[in-house]
């Protein structure tokens, strides 16, 4: 299929005439409307309808201006990378975190990325699934692991601990505790083991259930099991960073905590000179170094993990 012919075709069904695709294209209406007609007959179809007021497309020429709008798009974003790693930072950055990661430390710290950039345009794709970066699913996903692929390239943003948090009406109406058997008093709030989640917080809340713990409320996800602590329902296991936004929960039983989860910020080889790329980097780097500095501000006799 002839490519100018299509791009001359998409120009027309966007502009529902042959005179105003011609002014756009810069070329006359007779030139337009040999290209339509010679596209038409190579289809062996008719693409539009004609009548007094413009053209309106036919059911096959609706197919084909959907497939052109979908190349169009992919050819005006194909654009904008290639802009991008030489220009300004602007254009779609397509990125991938984990929901409870995503909803309750990256999303709150964007107003500060788009302040500074605001002709940027985030695509926050929030799922446990691990999207694959070399076919292009998302340009840069942070994990809470390290990328198996060979082709990526990333860096260690921290780490993070999965531990036991209250609001402190809660305990102060229950009873705080002393020891993890203590727990058999206490509603907990959790991921079910089952779930997809970081290894180590399974692994954590599977030895919690091994207590005898009366009362059980699992959730699929981070955001719910905060909400269910700072209602006053339970003990909940929480990744640790959210102690800088939520500085009323209190820690329970500090020796109860999980193994150390490594935090990656990872995006293809091919994207290494995008300036988006470079300014999200940076960005999430900056906010980290702040993250952590607060913390032990805030509570100094907790260890930050680097």
């Amino acid at each position: 299929m002839d490519w100018d012919k299509l791009r001359i075709f998409h120009a027309v069904a966007d502009a529902g005439s042959l005179t105003h695709a011609g002014d756009a294209l810069h070329l006359s209406q007779s030139a337009v409307s040999r290209q339509i007609r010679g596209l038409e007959e190579s289809l062996n179809t008719t693409l539009f309808h004609r009548h007094a007021r413009g053209l309106i497309l036919t059911e096959q020429g609706e197919l084909l201006f959907d497939a052109t709008r979908a190349m169009a798009k992919r050819l005006d974003t194909a654009t904008a990378r290639i802009k991008d790693s030489e220009e300004e930072v602007f254009g779609e950055l397509r990125v991938t975190t984990t929901i409870g990661f995503g909803t309750l430390w990256l999303a709150p710290r964007l107003p500060k990325l788009y302040e500074k950039f605001p002709d940027l345009k985030i695509d926050l794709m929030l799922e446990e699934r691990v999207l694959d970066l070399p076919m292009r699913e998302a340009d840069v996903a942070i994990r809470m692991k390290e990328p198996s692929q060979a082709d990526l390239i990333r860096k260690r943003l921290m780490s993070l601990r999965m531990r036991l948090y209250a609001a402190p009406d809660y305990l102060d109406r229950v009873g705080r505790l002393k020891r993890i058997e203590d727990m058999s008093n206490h509603r907990l709030i959790c991921q079910n083991p089952s779930t997809a989640q970081v290894a180590a917080g399974a692994k954590m809340v599977k030895e919690l259930m091994s207590y005898d713990i009366p009362s059980l409320l699992t959730v699929n996800n981070y955001f719910g099991v905060l909400q269910g602590v700072l209602n006053g329902l339970g003990i909940g296991v929480l990744p640790d960073y959210l102690v800088e936004d939520f500085p009323q929960l209190e820690r329970v039983l500090p020796e109860a905590e999980s193994q150390e989860v490594p935090i990656f910020l990872a995006f293809p080889e091919e994207l290494r000179h995008s300036k988006r790329i470079a300014a999200f980097r940076d960005f999430v780097q900056e906010e980290i170094i702040t993250h952590r500095r607060r913390l032990r501000e805030s509570r100094p006799d907790e260890v930050v993990d680097s």
